[in-house]
């Protein structure tokens, strides 16, 4: 079994340094790898994400990120990238890492991912510039997704977790007002989880939404934003090479 620690939404600041620290130190005994989720600062400036980064420096297990919508409010989404870089962690945006956890090729592909609604209930790239603009840049997201994916299967990844912001199904969003569902993630995350394949997606951003979820191709869903998970960080187990993900046991 594969240990995947995920959590999103912890929404750091400098008056919570040190808070999530004790509980990433148990992380040896119970985790291989941890994945956030994005929203990791509150306003995404340099200063929150120094506060993120020594939450997570020099832990025993490796750790994947993707930004949030809050790491991009003061416009400083390169210097909060930047900070978390140098202090180990890999964040993604349409690219991808393969670690090897215990001789199994574990591959992780990241977006943020952004808005549009899902099926039936969506925004299209039609009208106004400002509409096509917001669309596309939906898309683009996806379409980077589909490529890191592709590039982890080509590179010979035993499983493959694609790992997102804004979630790629409805599923995970019960207990939002459907009103902001097309606000809370996008239906073309999950045609790119889908037609390039993986053994689970995990995202963050609906507070309110529900943890478990799944695509139209079976792919596991999970919501990791940590008000729906109410700890530090949920674990779920995949089994390499051919076994199905299996549900968190913490």
């Amino acid at each position: 079994m594969i240990r995947v620690a995920a959590v999103g939404d912890i929404h750091l600041g400098p008056d919570s340094r040190g808070t999530l620290r004790p509980a990433f130190d148990t992380l040896a005994d119970c985790a291989d790898l941890l994945l956030l989720a994005g929203d990791l600062t509150r306003h995404g400036t340099a200063l929150e994400a120094r506060v993120v980064a020594d939450e997570v420096a020099g832990l025993p297990v490796p750790v994947v990120a993707v930004l949030g919508n809050h790491d991009y409010q003061s416009d400083q989404q390169e210097a909060v990238a930047r900070e978390l870089t140098a202090h180990g962690v890999h964040v993604l945006e349409g690219t991808s890492v393969l670690l090897d956890v215990r001789g199994t090729r574990v591959g992780i592909a990241g977006t943020k991912g952004f808005c549009g609604g899902f099926a039936g209930r969506s925004a299209s790239e039609f009208g106004e510039p400002e509409m096509k603009a917001f669309i596309r840049y939906t898309r683009t997201c996806a379409q980077g997704l589909g490529r890191a994916l592709r590039e982890l299967a080509d590179r010979g990844s035993d499983l493959r977790i694609a790992l997102t912001h804004f979630s790629p199904v409805p599923d995970t969003l019960a207990g939002e007002p459907p009103e902001i569902y097309p606000f809370l993630g996008s239906y073309l995350l999950a045609e790119a989880v889908d037609e390039e394949g993986a053994d689970l997606a995990v995202h963050g951003h609906a507070h309110l939404g529900t943890e478990h979820g799944m695509t139209a191709g079976g792919v596991r869903v999970r919501n990791v934003a940590m008000p729906v998970i109410d700890r530090a960080f949920a674990v779920y187990h995949l089994t390499p090479p051919d076994g199905r993900p299996q549900t968190a046991v913490r």
